[in-house]
């Protein structure tokens, strides 16, 4: 399928296929807020799934907050509210009474969740703790919002925090993360990079921040997930203290990890197309589509066959849905490949004779006939080609985008000209960072973990490179 406009216009193509794929309507009246439709809850609802299994997988155990968080309690932790203080939505009043405290409407849950571990725990018996919710978060974005990347009300998040009894532990727990987050992407076929986020970008309040960042068609990058680890700060706030074996009493590690819809997002763009939205077949909310093609005299054999091809196919655990209305078949082939459906099976009379289904790739458009005897076997294979074929060209694309440079012209013409990421001889000098990324007109992502030895000089200051970084334009 053709990309040309899914690159070269991919904001317009973004905006569009949210309504017309029956994502999300963006017509709410406040701004940064949005409505989920029946489709898009469905895709976001498969999404997460995939990271909830992952994280009961791993020791984890889900939870529930409260959305409000007492003024005195926020602002404990004097760097984190320094991080927040712009963003904030403060409910000041109950019904006509005004609040003796404020509330906040958690922009991210630190601050409440924190306090309650210090009541449940007591001594290294209670350790560790690994929990997470996926709830809503408000954040006054005052940039220029955009549905699922740049909101106010990220309707979800999922935030997991833990607690150890050691820096080891915790460390230990941020690889564990990272992993969880590998395994996650893959499973979505979205390409990403993780970084360790330079000093200036760094979380509110924590000792070091990773993030995940994937590549828009039109060669932005787009933050998909952050693991942080917090050391003591947040337990010494807190009073989140454990009695360890020898009877001393000592602050807790901590860690927290978290993604957004922005996922979504990142699932959307990654794999779509001129024609719309490319879904995996691993979290596309219908995986096959069966059309009907009758005939005038053949109308009931085609929509038995139908019927019964859809339904050994749900019997089979396949995601399959039949479309029987009363439309032309051309008007639901546009509309089923604008909602991404991966496979699409034809049957018609020609093809009852033949005791076949025609199947409809909607990545490739290629067609071929299925033996009807073979078709659940046959789907699945079909399924599993299109999970590898759309995570290969994502990663694909993704290479072709990742450059090399060592000077500020060159950085600032592929950016200018392409897009995507530059990988970057750097000091190491926060004021040589700020001056690149000022020079450049990009944003520096920060040190590729694991990435490799750095060679070269610095292109601001021209002294020995300590590391590489990644400099690229953001969302």
């Amino acid at each position: 399928m053709k990309r040309e406009r899914w690159r070269k216009s991919f904001s317009e193509w973004f905006n569009g296929i949210l309504r017309s794929a029956d994502i999300m309507d963006t017509r709410y009246p406040v701004k940064g807020l949005y409505v989920w439709l029946p489709y898009g809850l469905k895709l976001r609802n498969q999404v997460f799934g995939v990271i909830r299994q992952l994280l009961e997988q791993t020791g984890h155990q889900e939870v529930l907050f409260p959305l409000l968080i007492p003024e005195d309690i926020f602002k404990k932790e004097a760097e984190h509210i320094r991080g927040f203080e712009g963003e904030v939505y403060w409910v000041t009043h109950g019904g006509l009474d005004k609040l003796d405290v404020k509330l906040a409407l958690r922009p991210t849950s630190e601050t409440s969740i924190y306090p309650m571990f210090a009541l449940w725990v007591r001594s290294h018996a209670d350790l560790p703790i690994r929990v997470y919710q996926i709830v809503n978060i408000f954040r006054y974005e005052t940039k220029m919002t955009k549905p699922m990347i740049r909101l106010r009300e990220v309707t979800t998040f999922k935030e997991a925090h833990t607690a150890h009894a050691t820096w080891d532990e915790a460390e230990a727990q941020v690889r564990e993360a990272v992993k969880i987050y590998k395994r996650f992407f893959d499973e979505l076929g979205v390409p990403y990079i993780v970084t360790r986020r330079p000093p200036w970008d760094t979380f509110a309040g924590a000792k070091y921040s990773l993030a995940f960042d994937t590549l828009a068609p039109d060669g932005r990058t787009l933050q998909i997930g952050t693991a942080h680890n917090l050391g003591q700060n947040f337990a010494k706030v807190y009073e989140l203290k454990f009695e360890t074996p020898d009877g001393k009493h000592e602050y807790v590690y901590q860690t927290c990890y978290g993604i957004s819809e922005r996922v979504i997002a990142a699932v959307m763009m990654v794999h779509g197309d001129d024609a719309g939205l490319c879904m995996p077949p691993t979290v596309a909310p219908i995986q096959v589509v069966v059309v009907p093609i009758p005939f005038k005299s053949k109308e009931a054999p085609v929509q038995q066959i139908a019927a019964a091809a859809t339904n050994e196919l749900v019997t089979a655990g396949i995601k399959a849905h039949l479309d029987d209305r009363d439309l032309r078949p051309g008007r639901k082939f546009y509309h089923w490949e604008r909602r991404g459906v991966p496979l699409r099976l034809e049957i018609g009379p020609e093809d009852i004779e033949k005791d076949q289904v025609t199947a409809v790739r909607r990545d490739t458009g290629e067609r071929q006939a299925i033996p009807r005897r073979a078709l659940r076997n046959k789907v699945r294979e079909l399924l599993e080609a299109i999970d590898g074929d759309l995570r290969e060209r994502a990663w694909k694309f993704f290479k072709e985008m990742t450059h090399e440079a060592s000077d500020v012209g060159t950085i600032k013409q592929l950016m200018d000209r392409r897009g995507g990421i530059v990988r970057v001889p750097w000091c190491g000098e926060e004021k040589c960072g700020l001056e690149l990324e000022e020079k450049t007109g990009g944003d520096i992502l920060g040190q590729e973990l694991d990435g490799k030895p750095a060679t070269g000089v610095c292109p601001i200051c021209s002294k020995r490179a300590k590391l590489n970084i990644l400099v690229t334009r953001t969302y």
